[in-house]
């Protein structure tokens, strides 16, 4: 495998100020204390799934891990903690030295998750976890989100094609973020160029309509552009009036023309008449892309027009109405002492709230019924059992503070796409529900 494979992890800044200040402030009273260095278990997780979402889609943790190891307070860091009072000498000095030491485990990228489920478990003393919880939640909140939505995107898309075409909408480091975890979803292009180069994700794009406006007739735009790009590029018609546009990009780029694009109007409707009127002209094989504030709802209602693509943008990048996960980062066990051997006591915090958790460290595992289909997530914290054993969801990531689980982003989205076949039909339907499967306690 190389170093293509898992993308260019090139450039990347330290992400140590991508915390809250009480990150920090915990650590300096944790250091008076003579705590900060209990072993400790924290564990990543959501008490719930978004509103009418059936299952979670697990994204991010590749960039976790970039985070991880990136996780360093550099000289000019420490001056301005310094200049700004944040924390004391002694809590500088020891910001200066910390490079994370301890062990990570997590769902797989890809994977599929449910209430409680613990996505991620991160290991070691008390001050180096407590540090990296903001920008673990920062990460896996916003691209779990995009992942989700990403998915259930690709689920009525049915197999058809599906664009991502975000990045205009969003932050522009946000834009390749969504377009990493919307490729996890089962997107199969980006138009974003920094998340082609960053992440390998293959990516497209021909013209809007300023180019058809740039132009003094429709049929110049088209033929500028076919010369250039070839008689397989995809022309978009939707600038003055489609059906004139469809006969003259034929009559420009022949037969052989690759796609037409359609952006406004009524698609369901429009697309039809758009292939009536290629398979007269005989461009049978010409394939037809739909874009304009598309989602999940509105892909579906297409499930019966002949589009064989779809691009999606704003929708998909704001998480369809679900930007976030709600995933918290929980003290669920603790030593002690920062002697690893030591038995760990189970914590977590008790309220009358729906804020409460289970303490403990944990193991998770899916159980199947006897068809293979997934019937219930079960997490414990005592001995795994026999018949679960091999059904086990974590996986090491980080041992002693090095990375050890890279793996090529292609994998996540296979992955993906098996576990999201693994579950009860009823996780396709778009209608508002309860997870397809619940979630065990034992």
């Amino acid at each position: 495998m190389n170093s293509a494979d898992l993308g260019r992890r090139v450039g990347v800044p330290s992400t140590a100020l991508f915390t809250d200040q009480y990150e920090l402030t915990m650590v300096q009273a944790a250091l008076k204390a003579g705590t900060a260095e209990r072993h400790s278990v924290f564990e990543a997780f959501t008490r719930r799934l978004p509103e009418g979402r059936r299952y979670g889609v697990v994204a991010g943790i590749g960039r976790v891990l970039d985070a991880v190891e990136n996780f360093h307070f550099d000289d000019e860091m420490l001056t301005f903690l310094r200049e700004q009072d944040v924390v004391d000498g002694p809590t500088l000095d020891w910001l200066a030295d910390n490079r994370f030491s301890g062990d990570i485990w997590g769902y797989p990228e890809g994977e599929v998750y449910f209430p409680g489920s613990p996505i991620l478990r991160v290991e070691g003393s008390f001050a180096e976890c407590v540090l990296l919880e903001t920008v673990i939640l920062s990460i896996l909140n916003h691209d779990s989100a995009i992942a989700a939505a990403a998915s259930r995107m690709s689920a009525a898309a049915g197999g058809r094609g599906l664009i991502e075409m975000g990045a205009r909408r969003t932050h522009e480091l946000s834009a390749v973020a969504s377009a990493r975890a919307a490729y996890i979803g089962g997107f199969d292009t980006t138009s974003d160029l920094a998340a082609g180069f960053r992440y390998n994700i293959p990516t497209v794009g021909t013209s809007a309509h300023a180019f058809t406006l740039l132009h003094d007739t429709e049929r110049d735009a088209f033929r500028a552009q076919v010369d250039s790009l070839g008689r397989g590029t995809t022309l978009l018609v939707d600038t003055y009036d489609v059906a004139e546009a469809v006969r003259t990009a034929v009559e420009v780029a022949g037969t052989e023309l690759g796609a037409v694009r359609i952006d406004s109007g009524d698609l369901l409707l429009v697309a039809h008449r758009v292939r009536q009127q290629l398979d007269e002209l005989g461009a049978t094989g010409t394939k037809i892309v739909v874009t304009s504030d598309l989602d999940e709802y509105a892909i579906a209602s297409l499930a019966a027009a002949p589009v064989d693509a779809y691009g999606v943008g704003t929708q998909l990048v704001t998480g369809s109405g679900q930007p976030t996960c709600s995933m918290v980062y929980k003290l669920v066990a603790r030593a002690g002492s920062a002697d690893p051997a030591e038995p760990l006591r189970a914590v977590a915090k008790k309220s009358l709230s729906s804020k409460s958790s289970v303490g403990g460290r944990k193991w998770a595992a899916r159980r199947l019924d006897e068809s293979g289909v997934a019937e219930a997530e079960v997490i414990g914290t005592g001995p795994v059992p026999a018949e679960l054993a091999e059904r086990q969801l974590l996986v090491e990531l980080v041992r002693g503070g090095e990375v050890i689980a890279r793996e090529p982003l292609d994998a996540a989205r296979e992955r993906h796409m098996a576990a999201r076949a693994g579950l009860p039909m009823s996780a396709m339907q778009l209608s508002r529900g309860e997870p397809v499967i619940p979630t065990e306690y034992i």
